[in-house]
């Protein structure tokens, strides 16, 4: 029967291998897809989940189940992990540095990048002027959304459906011509 997730951190942080190997279980794959969000290539991706279980296990003392879920606080570090890599490189990523899907749907490495790309643009370009810098500053350039609403000048609420609203309109894909 696993633990809950109180027992389970207590554990995780006195050291007990087999609690953070049932961690590992249970958010492995979440912090991987959260990972591939940020750095669609796989090698990068896996260095990055490692890099987020050893701050989990780092951290682990700090969990309050009286606060949040134990699936929020850890994406809440992943989040914040891949953030912090993006920085670390210096460099902000750029649409052609993605040459997966941006909603999510995983690499498409039979395609040729140079079309994921246009495919990219054409879905950007349906969005309106908010929603485009929303999912620039968010996705590309690693910003989050709090540090977005206030660059832009707008209420957190509004970016967060801005960025909703986006991603539902670039899962459509592209639009017929006439």
């Amino acid at each position: 029967m696993p633990m809950d997730d109180q027992d389970l951190m207590q554990e995780v942080a006195s050291g007990n291998e087999a609690a953070f190997g049932e961690l590992y279980d249970r958010f492995g794959k979440l912090v991987f897809r959260v990972a591939w969000q940020f750095f669609p290539n796989r090698s990068e991706s896996e260095d990055a989940v490692q890099e987020v279980f050893i701050r989990l296990w780092r951290t682990a003392d700090r969990f309050d189940a009286g606060r949040a879920k134990l699936v929020t606080w850890v994406m809440l570090i992943a989040r914040r992990h891949m953030i912090d890599r993006l920085r670390r490189k210096q460099t902000r990523p750029t649409t052609q540095d993605y040459v997966s899907d941006p909603v999510g749907d995983g690499p498409r490495e039979s395609e040729d990048p140079l079309e994921i790309r246009a495919e990219l643009r054409i879905r950007m370009d349906r969005l309106s002027e908010l929603q485009r810098e929303v999912v620039t500053r968010t996705y590309f350039q690693g910003f989050t959304l709090k540090e977005t609403a206030e660059q832009l000048e707008v209420p957190l609420g509004t970016v967060k459906s801005a960025l909703s609203r986006a991603l539902a309109t670039m899962r459509e894909g592209p639009k017929p011509e006439m």
